[in-house]
């Protein structure tokens, strides 16, 4: 059976059926990733350590102490803390890192025991490729080579989750974790024509989580469906007390609206989203956006009206600001958060240096990559006295206007519809030597991070060269099982998400 292209939700009735077994299961991924290597989705598989987990994830399915996701592979983004395997953040500075513990994301997900007895029973594959400590909008920031597009190899897969995206899109596993702090698991999702959700800011602990810019990070769920992400978010779901941030009812089951109509009382089956509002915001459709992105999304508006819903159009009138603001704030939290890595405790350190200033100078400069350093310092000058007033205060007095711009908009109505992206998956080295037009690439992406709401990435198009199209659904604080419910609805009238790459066999 192609497993590959089975979604999630069937995989667990397979396995509760035992008409697989997880061990099966996770053998046929690894011999996938073993032939497909050519995307370099994957910077870390440890087949033993997998095989293992497989094994137990077995003895709880015959023991009938299996959950709903127990035995079923899934690839970690390596900003995931992971014992077993390698932790580097894609960076030569964190080269050879070991955890000695999981990220709460991965333990939660994981095989349960002593120290974990809630885990989902799921079976870690590995870890994937990404932007160097989640920076870029490519992919092609990592220390180990850019990650390619399974619908096109000579494209860049999205960044900076863009190896989850590959994996997921190239079956070499079925469902996979990202992280977003601009649109790093929207966009790649988009690219690569899958389903991805960031959830409200505080959903997910961050604790584990090799930190970014830490009021934007989020993590999030990255899978063929919104109900296979409905299911992965729930398990990743729940209050840490070791993330400050971690909100205290954060857990829930995020697929109970899938299946329902949006409107109680709504008997309609032909109209299963009768009442529900969706805003287009007129600055998401204006110049820049290309003509095929734009037709493909105002299609799905179409689709979305014929399922009942009431289109209406909004405003968001600050969303050219969120670049800016965004290459303010992401810069100076990362500028502080990557100043622990300096090669005394681990990680790379430069071979030859006269003292202690100049190892930490040397170590620095060779270790991380030019994407990181332009963003240091960019971050380090925004917060040098004579210049925070001028540009952090700013940008975060701004980051508050742009949020209370969505409340507005969510005055009139229950969902916001746009692009992704202003234009698909480009070729490698396209955008690389012009890091402003990389930027620009996060445009509809970045006021979400900024104002902590949840969003995702919904196929919904390819243009004519064959690159899938994307549209986006952006939700109030806490509204992800919402937005799920939408997008499964979308997804029961359409086949968007159904499309396999030719060049995935």
């Amino acid at each position: 059976m192609s497993w590959h292209n089975t979604p999630i939700a069937l995989m667990a009735k397979a396995l509760a059926a035992k008409e697989v077994s997880s061990t099966e299961l996770t053998q046929y991924f690894l011999d996938r990733i073993e032939a497909g290597k050519q995307w370099n989705a994957y910077l870390d598989v440890n087949a033993h350590l997998s095989l293992e987990q497989a094994n137990k994830a077995d003895h709880l399915i015959s023991s009938g102490k299996a959950g709903k996701l127990t035995g079923i592979p899934v690839a970690h983004k390596d900003v995931f803390v992971t014992r077993g395997w390698k932790s580097i953040a894609a960076s030569k500075i964190l080269a050879g890192y070991q955890s000695p513990f999981d990220a709460t994301v991965v333990a939660n997900l994981g095989i349960p025991d002593e120290n974990n007895p809630h885990g989902a029973g799921m079976v870690c594959l590995g870890k994937t490729n990404m932007d160097e400590f989640a920076m870029g909008s490519s992919n092609e920031n990592s220390a180990f080579g850019p990650v390619l597009n399974p619908w096109n190899a000579a494209h860049v897969a999205g960044g900076s989750s863009g190896g989850s995206a590959a994996a997921v899109a190239a079956g070499l596993a079925p469902i996979a974790t990202g992280t977003d702090t601009g649109g790093s698991i929207r966009q790649p999702a988009a690219f690569c024509g899958l389903t991805g959700i960031k959830p409200s800011y505080g959903r997910v602990s961050r604790y584990g989580m090799i930190a970014y810019a830490s009021s934007l990070d989020q993590a999030g769920p990255m899978g063929k469906t919104a109900e296979d992400c409905a299911l992965l978010l729930s398990a990743m779901s729940s209050h840490d007390p070791r993330d400050s941030t971690s909100l205290a009812d954060s857990g829930e089951d995020y697929g109970r609206y899938l299946n329902q109509n949006w409107k109680e009382g709504n008997n309609n089956s032909a109209k299963p989203l009768e009442g529900l509002r969706v805003g287009l915001p007129k600055e998401f459709f204006a110049e820049g956006l290309a003509s095929d992105v734009a037709k493909s999304v105002n299609e799905a508006s179409k689709l979305l009206e014929n399922l009942g819903a009431t289109l209406v159009e909004v405003s968001l009138p600050k969303t050219k600001l969120s670049i800016p603001v965004y290459y303010v704030l992401a810069p100076a939290e990362a500028s502080s958060n990557l100043s622990r890595f300096d090669g005394v405790r681990y990680g790379y350190r430069a071979n030859e240096y006269r003292d202690l200033g100049d190892m930490y100078a040397k170590s620095r400069t060779e270790g991380f990559g030019s994407e990181v350093k332009r963003r240091i310092m960019i971050g380090t000058y925004v917060l040098c006295h004579g210049y925070y007033d001028a540009y952090y205060l700013q940008a975060q007095k701004i980051r508050r206007i742009i949020a209370a711009d969505f409340q507005a908009a969510f005055n009139q109505c229950d969902v916001i519809l746009g692009p992704v992206a202003p234009d698909v998956a480009w070729r490698l080295g396209e955008k690389s030597k012009d890091p402003v037009q990389m930027y620009l690439e996060d445009i509809y992406t970045l006021s979400t991070n900024l104002a902590g709401l949840p969003a995702m990435s919904v196929p919904c198009g390819f243009n004519t060269n064959n690159l899938p199209i994307g549209m986006q659904l952006i939700g109030n604080y806490f509204s992800e099982a919402r937005l799920l419910q939408v997008a499964h609805q979308y997804q029961q009238a359409s086949d968007w998400h159904l499309r396999q790459a030719s060049e995935v066999a």
